[in-house]
């Protein structure tokens, strides 16, 4: 069985100028696409049901085409459904209608929805109601955890490091792979719900696992600086292709099948941690070697 091997960059052939253009620009690309998201929606990613409040129903349509189904599903009920997503190939539909009211209204507005679906004959899978209230209380824990954590592990990376440069590095790294897959969210129309808010969280950790790794072997073991990169990079590298492999087979099944949660997170996860290779081994590599050539002699 023949071996991967990770090819051996000549970072020698490259300024700490050239390497570090391509992740800023990136990065600064992905922050324009997440401020005009929030010049024109007022949020930097669309809201999920799970945050805005609202009814979710899974209905099964006996139809003889795909067009006439979505027809059916819109003449069925009173309110007009926000989105009407097929199920991979089968029958059946998941049916989104974002509402706003207190817990007792949008009980009420459930159970028209389920009263509208049973007279149209759609068969009722299953039903979820979420309130207005609910929904923005939950928004507002889930982004101070991802603050929280975003700092708790700033925080350890700078007790860990005790340098600037070096825990600047990845931190600056871990920023960059939260912010880059939450562009991609508005690109791609992916909203932000409690399983996408875990994926970022899961983010956080697979980027300082790289990073880590990398300003471990080069600060604290023995060799020369290129060495102790490569080294860092089979390992890192190997790791985090093998994660991507893994969430993209994840996020495609999951597609075929309609599990939508677990689709944007495998999706999202896909993105992060090519960014996360890009910010390891192309800014975290740059300040790294600024500081261990330039930065330390001054």
């Amino acid at each position: 069985m023949a071996r991967f091997e990770v090819p051996q960059v000549d970072y020698t052939r490259y300024t700490n100028r050239q390497l570090v253009a391509i992740p800023l620009a990136v990065l600064a690309v992905a922050l324009l696409v997440i401020g005009g998201a929030y010049a024109t929606t007022g949020a930097p990613v669309d809201p999920g049901l799970d945050f805005t409040g609202g009814t979710e129903l899974r209905v099964a349509v006996d139809a003889p085409s795909d067009a006439q189904a979505r027809e059916d599903i819109r003449g069925a009920f009173t309110a007009t459904p926000d989105s009407i997503q097929r199920v991979g190939g089968s029958d059946v539909y998941i049916v989104t209608f974002q509402t706003e009211g207190s817990e007792t209204e949008q009980s009420e507005f459930t159970q028209q929805l389920e009263s509208e679906a049973g007279e149209a004959g759609f068969d009722i899978r299953s039903i979820e109601g979420v309130g207005a209230a609910f929904g923005s209380e939950t928004q507002q824990r889930a982004l101070i955890g991802v603050v929280a954590a975003f700092a708790g592990m700033a925080a350890l990376v700078f007790a860990l490091f005790r340098t600037f440069v070096p825990s600047i590095a990845v931190v600056v790294s871990a920023f960059s792979d939260i912010v880059i897959p939450v562009a991609l969210m508005n690109l791609l129309g992916i909203e932000l719900t409690l399983g996408t808010v875990a994926a970022l969280l899961m983010l956080i950790g697979y980027s300082v696992d790289s990073d880590i790794l990398l300003n471990n072997s080069v600060l604290r073991r023995s060799g020369d600086f290129y060495e102790s990169t490569y080294r860092a990079m089979r390992t890192g590298v190997t790791m985090t292709l093998t994660s991507i492999a893994a969430m993209a087979v994840m996020a495609i099944a999951a597609s075929f099948f309609g599990i939508g949660l677990l689709a944007s997170i495998g999706t999202i996860l896909v993105f992060g941690l090519a960014a996360d290779l890009m910010n390891t081994y192309l800014l975290n590599v740059s300040l790294l070697r600024w500081y261990k050539f330039e930065g330390v002699a001054r």
